[in-house]
């Protein structure tokens, strides 16, 4: 009788599903990162959503950074979450007056936000 461990491997490797890529020139793999940026998703899932799709950004020979920073749509994904976070805290604040805790939370948050601001010499 096989191990516990041993079985398990087999079942993950039993539902692995192998992926094909497809094949699609340079100028429409910029076209589908540009529109994924313009809806307002990050770089980050933008590689996450492609390769989904079984389409990769080493077969076009340039990182999706790179496209979007060259047609000037580049958000540093770091920040943009930091200050999600920080607005939907300062959204529970507005309805909670007396949350001390998201209080302290907030101002937390801002100063990492501020760190991260002055890293990466962001005004």
């Amino acid at each position: 009788m096989p191990k516990k461990s041993e079985s398990r491997k087999k079942n993950i490797e039993g539902k692995k599903e192998k992926i094909v890529s497809k094949k699609i020139s340079a100028p429409e793999f910029e076209k589908m990162i540009l529109d994924l940026a313009d809806s307002g998703v990050t770089s980050e899932k933008i590689g996450e959503i492609l390769r989904k799709k079984g389409i990769h950004s080493k077969e076009h020979g340039k990182k999706i950074s790179e496209i979007l920073k060259e047609k000037g749509k580049y958000a540093n994904p770091d920040l943009k979450n930091i200050e999600k976070k920080l607005a939907g805290i300062v959204k529970h604040i507005e309805k909670n007056k007396q949350d001390k805790r998201a209080m302290r939370e907030k101002d937390r948050i801002f100063a990492q936000l501020r760190i991260l601001k002055k890293y990466f010499q962001i005004q």
